[in-house]
């Protein structure tokens, strides 16, 4: 280690999404940021694609939602469907309900599908406006501290180069070095299913999301640019070895089977290399700020993916501290103890969507047909009750939060009867986020 220290005023470990929507938010901002990233090539890993309505948002103050949208597959509705198998007999239709974006009163009533690669490539491409107040160091990774300064080795020749910042970001994703740094723990919960997931072409009139279920499978399909779409399929843990052994052939019979019009797309998957095991994990650290360090995105909190949600809360966190790192930098000011606005207005945020995520993992997680009934009524009464529907896009699409009553589970279930009157514009919208609730500091000014 030797040579001359960097300074920055902060730096961002890990360049994925989060850490780079993090460095446009910075650096548009006048704000000096170093982002180091360990990866030298685009990842092989799936990851998020799914943008809710809040993030496409926050991607439009980024002034990259053009891009977005060009590079995406919008889709403003989710269809579920839910099948009975039969012996010899393809399976019987028993139940059908959709889930709209379009019921909320927002100029992004709709969800977008975009690969994850090509939305890194968009924000890395918007910070080459920002070379005065942008520095890349890839690949490297940071390792530690040493005299208060962050220490990165570089891969290629194995050097250190020590980074003096005022503050540190931790996005590296869920194996955390920052987190390590900062004396936290992620307390994993696992669950009793994996997921197999591979993107494959879709026929071009396949064009809205879709969840296909039986009793004992799950089939996510979530349509691509491109005529390509991202399908998630549901396995019980620790069966993936004994499904491999039984060849491909297995593979494109369980799609066939829930999706015909796939079939002879899924048939064009010649080998199980070109699908990836997911195993579902969900944590929450019980801090995202220790004196000069923060986490952001899968470094703070893991969700488990069945409502899409963990690309949209690493670039909803990175909004947040970004904006507030920002109004310091205006105020003259940097002070650690101001960190404390962006724990309290995103782990309540975070913990809040984690749930939800929970909860639609728990409604795949048990085979029994009691319970299969309760799933499928559930699903009827949000589509056709107004308020329930509202809700549910609401809160997962970021832009706001309006919480569940014991009426409203108890009309889920079917305990009660379904309401009929529709949720009004300026109802809604008293359950949206305002500004000062995304960045309540400015009410100081």
């Amino acid at each position: 280690m030797g040579g001359k220290i960097i300074d920055t005023e902060v730096l961002v470990n890990g360049g994925g999404v989060g850490g780079l929507a993090l460095a446009v938010k910075l650096a548009s901002r006048g704000v000096q940021v170093t982002v180091v990233e360990q990866l030298k090539a685009e990842s092989p890993q799936y990851k998020g694609e799914l943008l809710q309505p809040k993030t496409l948002a926050i991607l439009e103050d980024l002034e990259i939602i053009d891009r977005v949208l060009a590079n995406g597959h919008s889709f403003s509705s989710l269809e579920f469907i839910e099948l009975e198998r039969q012996i010899s007999e393809p399976p019987r239709k028993v139940g059908e309900s959709c889930m709209d974006y379009e019921s909320l009163a927002t100029p992004y009533n709709y969800a977008l599908m975009i690969p994850h690669e090509t939305l890194k490539a968009i924000l890395l491409d918007k910070l080459k406006q920002y070379e005065g107040s942008f520095r890349y160091i890839q690949p490297a990774r940071f390792t530690g501290f040493k005299d208060g300064k962050a220490l990165i080795r570089h891969t290629k020749d194995q050097s250190i180069e020590p980074i003096h910042a005022r503050f540190y970001i931790g996005a590296e994703g869920r194996n955390s070095p920052t987190r390590n740094a900062m004396g936290l723990k992620a307390n994993n919960r696992t669950y009793n299913h994996h997921f197999l997931t591979v993107t494959i072409p879709r026929p071009a009139d396949f064009t809205t999301g879709k969840i296909v279920t039986t009793n004992h499978r799950f089939l996510g399909l979530f349509p691509l640019p491109d005529n390509k779409i991202r399908t998630v399929f549901l396995i019980k843990a620790g069966t993936y070895k004994s499904m491999k052994e039984e060849g491909i052939e297995y593979f494109h019979r369980a799609y066939e089977e829930l999706c015909p019009e796939l079939g002879e797309h899924v048939a064009s998957l010649e080998s199980w290399k070109d699908i990836q095991l997911m195993i579902p994990t969900m944590y929450h650290v019980n801090r995202y700020v220790v004196e000069n360090l923060a986490l952001i995105g899968d470094a703070a909190h893991a969700v488990h993916p069945m409502a899409g949600e963990g690309m949209n809360l690493a670039i909803q966190d990175a909004d947040v501290l970004g904006e507030l790192i920002a109004w310091m930098k205006r105020k003259g000011h940097f002070d650690n103890r101001l960190l404390k606005w962006y724990e309290e207005v995103r782990m309540p945020r975070a913990k809040f969507l984690l749930g939800l995520s929970h909860l639609s993992a728990l409604a795949y997680s048990f085979p029994y047909p009691w319970w299969r009934r309760i799933r499928i009524k559930s699903i009827e009464q949000m589509e056709q009750d107004p308020a329930l529907h509202v809700k549910q896009m609401l809160n997962i699409s970021g832009l706001g939060r309006w919480d569940n009553t014991v009426l409203d589970r108890l009309i889920q279930i079917g305990a009660f009867p379904k309401r009929k009157h529709t949720v009004s514009r300026s109802k809604q919208l008293q359950y949206f986020f305002e500004r000062t609730e995304d960045y309540p500091w400015e009410k100081e000014e």
